[in-house]
């Protein structure tokens, strides 16, 4: 039924663009082999694409480690951290969620440590604010006992069970049956720091191009001595880079630039919007600190939750919604190529199916956002709708199998072919990419170097 509904949906939205000619954003992915000539003094070692936070800590992991090398990072837009990075709720996280072993849990506790002393380090401004992850059922107290089990096993730093009548002791107006304690969770933004590692990165010698959409690879044909590789030119409309190995942080669009280079489609990123909404100023003082539920284990998001930010407002949310263009951070963002992508790949029906009743839930919550402010009251009571109002929202890049199963780490590989074997891609690097961002720049600069000698 409900992928009956997203169908249908999709196929409204398609027959509205075309009737009132809303115009998808033109992105080609189709590998060219033309249309523009490579500047031989601008020949690179490695390009790196994409200005998200990953891209850009590993251009600067990749500096440190070997300063001689000429290295350029490319993104689409007019600036760094435009999209994920720059569109993200700013929590530190501490590692608690995720599976013992994986990528994930590893690379969180490992980046949350460096993320703090490189906060320290250059005066970015942050806080510990820390979290609570509170339970009010039974049920939830078994799954929270679950929970701070692997905390435990993935090394959380200090972590804390507290008790029903200490939780007040953290958040003064907090309701709950038992909770978690997390003193290392913190909040920054994001985007600052992203943009702190281009600056580094540019200071060692590295290069930022902006306005600069990838459109394809294509192998140079210009003769070299035997124990040169051919270049690969890296183009956009109307230039083209020479470099001898190419990593893709793509984000939102990591699964396209696969592609070209050889890698199949799955996983295939799905476009979710999370929207936020704002808590009044009159009860501001009611938050201090991270609020979270329990996460059900049955649904692939964490669910609503109190968020302060840095710059002193509560993000409340978010939400989790099919968004109709991968950019897509409003309703009426809407893309036809990406509809129609979706709309051919039955991994999201798939999901669809299997989430059909949360699905629904977070859909009418969207569009009537009071709904939400019942979730939030189980936390504090004292807030009400009058208390709240819109607020921002994002989009995150979920890479999604043939089965409709969530990735649930971190994915890299590699494309097929003369092009593909010397192209490293990040398939899937959603939260808590963010956090874990300098040690994945670890983990992918140990890569480059070991898959192609530098």
């Amino acid at each position: 039924m409900f992928a009956f509904l997203t169908k249908r949906i999709l196929l409204q939205q398609l027959i509205y663009i075309r009737r009132f000619g809303c115009k998808a954003a033109a992105t080609t992915s189709t590998t060219t082999t033309g249309g523009s000539s490579p500047d031989s003094c601008n020949s690179f070692d490695l390009v790196i694409v994409g200005g998200g936070i990953v891209g850009c800590a590993t251009g600067r992991e990749m500096l440190i480690r070997h300063p001689s090398l000429k290295i350029a990072i490319v993104e689409k837009e007019n600036d760094l951290a435009k999209h994920q990075t720059g569109h993200n709720s700013g929590v530190v996280h501490a590692g608690i969620y995720y599976k013992p072993g994986s990528m994930k849990a590893r690379l969180c506790v490992e980046g949350l440590k460096l993320s703090y002393d490189y906060f320290c380090k250059h005066d970015i401004s942050h806080k510990k604010v820390g979290k609570l992850i509170v339970a009010h059922s039974k049920e939830q107290v078994k799954q929270l006992d679950i929970l701070y089990d692997r905390a435990l096993q993935n090394n959380v730093p200090d972590i804390q069970i507290v008790e029903k009548h200490c939780i007040p002791n953290y958040e003064a107006k907090c309701k709950g049956e038992k909770a978690i304690w997390s003193p290392w969770t913190g909040i920054v933004n994001w985007a600052e720091v992203c943009k702190h590692f281009g600056k580094d990165f540019q200071k060692m010698g590295g290069k930022i191009l902006l306005n600069f959409e990838v459109v394809g690879f294509s192998e140079m044909t210009e003769s070299k001595g035997a124990n040169e590789l051919t270049p690969i030119s890296v183009h956009s409309k109307d230039k083209c880079l020479p470099t001898k190995y190419v990593l893709t942080c793509a984000g939102l669009y990591s699964d396209r630039l696969a592609v070209m280079t050889g890698c199949d489609r799955s996983p295939q990123i799905v476009p979710f919007r999370g929207e936020y909404l704002l808590l009044s100023e009159s009860k501001k003082h009611l938050c201090s600190t991270n609020l979270y539920p329990v996460p059900d284990p049955r649904l692939p998001f964490l669910g609503v939750h109190f968020t302060p930010r840095i710059t002193g407002e509560i993000w409340l949310g978010p939400n989790a919604v099919l968004a109709f263009a991968r950019e897509g951070y409003r309703w009426r963002d809407i893309n036809i190529k990406d509809c129609i992508e979706m709309a051919k790949f039955p991994g999201l029906y798939k999901l669809c199916i299997r989430h059909f009743i949360p699905g629904l839930r977070d859909m009418i919550k969207s569009i009537f956002y009071p709904f939400i402010v019942r979730d939030l009251q189980k936390f504090i009571p004292e807030v009400t709708i009058r208390d709240v109002k819109r607020g921002p929202s994002g989009v995150r890049a979920q890479a999604l199998d043939k089965n409709g199963n969530l990735v649930d780490d971190f994915v890299f590989d590699g494309g097929k072919g003369n092009i593909g074997k010397r192209v490293i891609h990040c398939r899937n690097a959603p939260s808590p990419a963010a956090t874990s961002s300098m040690a994945i720049a670890k983990y992918i600069a140990d890569k480059l170097e070991k898959d192609f000698k530098f």
